[in-house]
């Protein structure tokens, strides 16, 4: 889109529910169809709508979804709520007209995504994972696009990498906003500041590890640490009391609503390698330990660590060998000197991918409408933007990666955006 230049604004459902993983990046795609004057809604479940952050102009429809477990008679429930969840976004569609859906994985995104390709509706579906997960592989060979947060992604069939597209993965714009700040001083006799989260399924490994492994650091570094740690209520007395036994300050929380504020002031974080965690790292450029979710679907939060190891931003341990010592063992070797944690910084920073809610908005837009309608110039060149506009949706046409203008992802030897 040129400067001066209108868009006639269009209609959009999202689909995504479950997990802050899902939504956060469904909120920063709708914040950016807003922006450009469209009109968005929401579908997901009860789970997810209970999740903070959804922009107060989003319409949420809540819809019944099934879950297939491994026990094959809850197979019948499951997919009697799949259909009646269709038959709700049918539904909507009818009254909302919506020129493309969008889902970003989930239980939510399958009734609706089935209900817009009965129904002729193009369709996009978000990966924010590296690996592909089972209701977006589900629905690969349906839409008309894959989103990808990484340039590589398992399980993902090389028969439709000719309709895949690396976007990244969007954060919140208060993240992405803290991108051009600069990583905090770190003085010779200044506070080294440690964030500490883990989510609700987390906390607890990182409560009776994390306290002992920053007690085994040098002398000259445990004396400067800032800790802040997110704890389960029940775990809270008990890492307090570690804390002050290892003589280490530390703020404890079971949920801290200025998250952005405490990453941009962390010199390190430590934690889980869920999607969002890493989008938000790496937009801001903080250096990491990260230790996987053991039991997360197809090992995936192990394989959103591998840019960032590979770049040098972050450290990842399996929990399996996450003990005090290991952890201690970690931190030194990532930060070994202020050189190397600030290093290690602008490793991560360069794994950003800042322009993620655009790239998606902009794949999104092409799907759908009129191209008269589209786009209207403001004054003369009219025939020369339909022209351009039109060029841009047949490439697209043919799901190529060959995407003109801004679409185009410039990527160093180690896979990274620049």
């Amino acid at each position: 889109m040129t400067r001066g230049s209108i868009r006639a604004g269009r209609h959009f459902v999202l689909a995504a529910g479950g997990t802050g993983g899902h939504l956060i990046p469904a909120f920063a795609l709708a914040t950016e169809l807003e922006r450009r004057g469209h009109h968005v809604a929401l579908i997901t479940d009860a789970r997810g709508d209970a999740i903070p952050g959804k922009p107060d102009f989003l319409a949420a429809h809540v819809i019944p979804v099934g879950r297939f477990g491994k026990n094959p008679f809850g197979w019948f429930k499951g997919l009697s709520a799949v259909m009646e969840g269709r038959g709700m976004a049918r539904r909507l569609f009818d009254s909302f007209q919506p020129s493309a859906v969008v889902g970003f994985g989930g239980y939510p995104s399958l009734p609706t995504l089935l209900a817009a390709t009965s129904a002729g509706i193009p369709s996009v579906v978000h990966e924010q994972n590296a690996v592909l997960g089972r209701v977006n592989r589900f629905l690969a060979g349906r839409v008309e696009a894959i989103a990808t947060a990484y340039p590589e992604v398992e399980r993902l069939n090389p028969s439709h990498e000719i309709k895949t597209h690396c976007t990244g993965n969007p954060v919140r714009a208060e993240v992405l906003a803290l991108r051009d700040v600069d990583y905090p001083p770190l003085p010779e006799d200044g506070l080294l500041r440690v964030l500490v989260t883990g989510g609700s399924q987390g906390a607890r490994v990182m409560s009776a590890v994390v306290p002992d492994g920053l007690a085994m650091l040098p002398p000259a570094i445990r004396m400067r640490l800032q800790v802040t740690q997110q704890c389960r209520p029940e775990d809270m007395e008990a890492v307090r009391e570690r804390y002050r036994t290892h003589d280490i300050p530390a703020e404890l929380g079971t949920y801290f609503e200025d998250m952005a504020t405490r990453l941009a002031d962390a010199h390190l974080f430590i934690g889980r390698a869920g999607a969002s965690t890493i989008a938000e790292l790496t937009a801001v450029g903080r250096p990491a330990i990260l230790v996987p979710l053991p039991i997360a679907t197809d090992d995936h939060q192990a394989a959103n660590t591998r840019e960032m190891v590979k770049a040098g931003g972050a450290r990842m341990i399996r929990q399996e060998r996450f003990t005090a010592k290991e952890l201690a063992k970690q931190i030194m070797a990532l930060a070994d000197d202020r050189v190397g944690l600030a290093n290690a910084a602008h490793a991560a920073w360069n794994c950003g991918r800042p322009d993620a809610a655009r790239e998606l908005a902009d794949l999104v837009e092409s799907f759908g409408g009129e191209e008269l309608m589209d786009v209207i110039r403001v004054g003369g060149g009219e025939g020369a933007a339909v022209a351009q506009r039109a060029s841009t949706s047949s490439a697209r046409a043919g799901y190529t990666n060959e995407r003109p203008g801004p679409l185009v992802l410039s990527l160093s030897k180690d896979g990274c955006a620049r």
